[in-house]
């Protein structure tokens, strides 16, 4: 039976997140099941991960290497491994090489790039920048299949002050726009991330999640 293994490590949305994997996991009736979890051997075993995350990213870091195991169970299933990776918000972030967010924090490194504060070209726009927006698919990928993007697009849910820049254009799937474009999604392999919420996100993030559950990287 397949298992979405959801990592708590004291960061993340996690009752939020549930209900809607959850809620999808019972639309398809495929059996599969969702768990909450900080037992790194039950996400060794679960056969889709998911990093939620919220808060500040040095501190996010700090408690997912907190979790004895976690780290290097991730690396073994996902970095060196096969079994399709999603990152939320923060834990999205975490992919990257760096955060600068008030001091300099190492990152998971699996996705080059820096995390760094938004400074949208309209001064008057308030950081952080929280509420909806529609996407800009700037690359085709599965988890954004049947996505529609652009002004009339289906609308994400944000909430951060910072942003992701990657150093490689291929690892940039979808941008959004705040007085500015930035990341809303980064991908490579079997690692997928969004910056914006998809457990609050209603159709869209319903429709992720879905082609989460669907995607055989």
């Amino acid at each position: 039976m397949s298992t979405v293994a959801i990592i708590d490590y004291g960061a993340g949305n996690l009752h939020s997140a549930a209900k809607a994997f959850e809620r999808v996991a019972a639309e398809r009736g495929h059996g599969e099941s969702v768990i909450v979890t900080s037992d790194p051997d039950l996400v060794r075993a679960a056969t889709r991960i998911v990093l939620p995350g919220v808060g500040a990213y040095a501190d996010c870091k700090a408690g997912l290497d907190g979790v004895t195991g976690m780290v290097d169970v991730l690396e073994e299933k996902v970095l060196n491994g096969t079994t399709p990776f999603l990152g939320v918000c923060v834990g999205m972030q975490l992919l990257s090489t760096e955060g600068r967010e008030k001091v300099v924090s190492k990152g998971l490194g699996w996705i080059g790039g820096a995390v760094e504060k938004i400074t949208p070209s309209d001064p008057s726009l308030k950081i952080p920048h929280m509420g909806w927006n529609t996407l800009t698919i700037t690359r085709p990928h599965a988890l954004l299949k049947d996505i529609p993007d652009g002004p009339d697009g289906l609308h994400a849910y944000f909430v951060h002050s910072y942003h992701f820049k990657t150093d490689a254009a291929e690892h940039l799937f979808a941008t959004t726009e705040y007085g500015g474009s930035f990341t809303a999604c980064v991908g490579r392999d079997n690692i997928f991330g969004t910056q914006f919420h998809p457990e609050k996100s209603q159709a869209l993030g319903l429709r992720l999640i879905n082609n989460f559950l669907d995607w055989t990287p």
